[in-house]
């Protein structure tokens, strides 16, 4: 957070920004694999890998935040604005090319979403993250966190170029719940179109908080059992051919060693774990935001203490409810306007950037990956492929449906 975000211009209208949570994965990373830091070894590796469990309660807590507050909004932007979200899925269309390629169940966790912060979160809670669908999504997250918004400012401009879709279609598009790529898409835009820039970037703001907000419920319900019912017809036609190897050892969801899994008997150390963490972020947004400390940790609490409810939840209901799913409906009733909580929950929580939030986990991220680099390595060209496939899925298809939905509407 103290280096911030650093931009590299490559031409007037394409540039390449290096990011915070680009930092933290890779120092993590180098922290695991390099021979100088010995006290940091396998065992806080698998240590990591339970921090991490419990952290992505966070980030899933932010967004529903997120998603109260705007609730209101949604019925008032248009169908646009809404109806592209399905855009989204059209990232599936890597998953052939990622079964003909050799990855097998790597593919579900790198084709069914566009693999942002959200989209791991709920990836790695449901399958695990020593399983070979959270190296899928995590690969991808890297490759689009590196090339993401470079590939996302030059596509755009091509497209623009050759498409006869409206800008606004593209403006909706380039919201993709990324900020970088959101930025990177409207540059060319915005150049292309000044005369029409507060209208580009008032489409391509809301679109991004709505895809931040609300594209988790489209890739919990929609997007994630599609790509699974499309893997199972799929995969028996195109997985003849050679597969890529992975060495990695799947481990069990319940694996007994994990020290911090959610058992009410270590509620003191997942609650300590929290406060840390809350501390560790609010320092990280107090340099890189120039927010003050005590808001940034007010708000950090608010956000941990709504993850930390749907975790307890998720024990003591009879039935069993992902607790992803609970702390995102907890998040956004505490957040909608006119419930009592709304003003606290809303102001403070506004006061922690969500970036703040990821370069944290993300270091967590990093250390837990250290052990399986070789793996990683395996990925290779493959991977940066279907990353380029899976970005230009998501922002076709989503133009493709606002400027349907816009011209049915007599908006354009």
């Amino acid at each position: 957070m103290y280096i911030g975000v650093r931009e590299i211009k490559i031409t007037d209208n394409v540039s390449f920004l290096l990011l915070p949570i680009t930092y933290s994965i890779v120092i993590g990373m180098a922290v695991y694999l390099s021979k100088h830091f010995k006290w940091v070894r396998d065992e806080e590796s698998k240590i990591a890998e339970g921090i991490m469990a419990i952290l992505l309660g966070d980030i899933i807590s932010k967004l529903a935040i997120s998603s109260g507050q705007s609730i209101y909004m949604i019925f008032n932007v248009g169908p646009a604005l809404i109806l592209q979200l399905f855009g989204d899925i059209c990232t599936i269309i890597a998953l052939p090319v990622a079964l003909l390629l050799g990855f097998r169940r790597e593919a579900v966790g790198m084709t069914s979403s566009i693999c942002r912060d959200p989209n791991v979160a709920i990836i790695i809670d449901r399958y695990g993250i020593s399983s070979p669908e959270s190296r899928g999504v995590l690969f991808i997250y890297i490759v689009g966190t590196i090339i993401g918004a470079l590939y996302m400012s030059f596509f755009a401009s091509l497209c623009v170029s050759l498409l006869p879709l409206h800008p606004y279609a593209y403006a909706m598009a380039s919201g993709v719940g990324s900020a970088s790529m959101n930025a990177a898409g409207l540059v060319p835009l915005v150049n292309l179109y000044p005369s029409m820039a507060t209208q580009l970037e008032a489409f391509a703001g809301c679109s991004n908080v709505l895809s931040s907000a609300f594209g988790i419920y489209m890739f919990i319900f929609i997007s994630l059992p599609l790509t699974e019912k499309l893997y199972s017809w799929l995969a028996p036609i195109l997985c003849k051919g050679h597969a890529v190897e992975f060495d990695g050892i799947i481990q069990d969801e319940d694996d007994g060693n994990n020290p911090f899994g959610l058992k009410m008997n270590n509620l003191p150390k997942i609650v300590t774990v929290f406060l840390i963490f809350s501390v560790i972020v609010a320092i990280g947004n107090a340099f890189g935001n120039h927010a003050t400390f005590v808001d940034s940790l007010i708000g950090m609490l608010v956000i941990v203490g709504i993850a930390f409810i749907g975790l307890c939840v998720g024990e003591i209901i009879p039935f069993h409810i992902p607790s992803i799913i609970l702390i995102c409906i907890i998040g956004m009733i505490f957040a909608i306007p006119g419930v009592p909580t709304a003003d606290f929950v809303a102001h403070y929580a506004s006061q922690v950037d969500l970036t703040t939030i990821c370069a944290a986990f993300l270091a967590y991220v990093g250390i837990a990956m250290g052990r399986d680099w070789g793996e990683f390595k395996k990925i290779g060209w493959r991977g940066i492929l279907i990353t380029l496939v899976v970005i230009t899925g998501t922002y076709l298809g989503s133009a493709i449906i606002a400027n349907v939905i816009l011209v049915l509407s007599g908006s354009i």
